[in-house]
């Protein structure tokens, strides 16, 4: 009976051991330490400034705040005696150039149109060489109305009145032939 008891012992307690912790769920993933559910709130983790975040002692490698001066949740990559806090979510990553694409200007036009986010899914779905180990295309925004879009500059002596729509339809007037020297800067911004 003794021994039965130590087994019974023994099993509630090394059970225990690998249990997962859930806050309002009966029943944490299996792979998770933390599972906490919700259908109507989120989760808050610590906010710093970056003074406090700088002073946290021997900071893990992969810990995670939100630093409230950058407005981002930053992340140490680095070791716990020399941190380096990366922000894994801040608009310095949001930001990038629209892929090559070609305009015709050999003729005056106006109210010509180019779908931005059309052509910048289809580059990155079917690049035309890759490395060996990449997949074979490039994860872009799902829809359209992911991405704000943006001409910061362009040649006036080749494109004039130009317009974006929510959804990346360019509109444009081409007012003179290109030269080597004329160029049109297109950037997008994740919302």
């Amino acid at each position: 009976m003794k021994n039965f008891i130590l087994q019974i012992a023994f099993f509630s307690i090394s059970s225990q051991a690998f249990a997962q912790v859930g806050i309002n769920t009966a029943s944490p993933d299996r792979s998770a330490m933390l599972d906490i559910y919700s259908q109507s709130k989120g989760m808050l983790i610590p906010r710093l400034n970056k003074v406090n975040k700088e002073e946290i002692p021997n900071p893990a490698h992969s810990l995670l705040v939100y630093d409230t001066d950058k407005k981002c949740l930053s992340q140490n990559i680095g070791t716990p005696s020399m941190p380096d806090w990366f922000c894994i979510s801040s608009n310095v990553a949001k930001i990038f150039y629209m892929p090559s694409i070609s305009f015709d200007t050999s003729q005056d036009i106006n109210g010509e149109t180019k779908d931005l986010y059309a052509l910048y899914k289809n580059q990155f779905a079917s690049p035309r060489a890759k490395s060996t180990s990449a997949p074979s295309s490039i994860p872009y925004f799902p829809s359209s109305t992911d991405i704000y879009y943006y001409v910061t500059d362009a040649d006036p002596n080749v494109f004039r009145n130009i317009s974006i729509s929510d959804s990346g339809v360019m509109t444009y007037d081409v007012k003179g032939t290109a030269t080597d020297c004329s160029f049109i800067n297109i950037v997008f911004v994740v919302k």
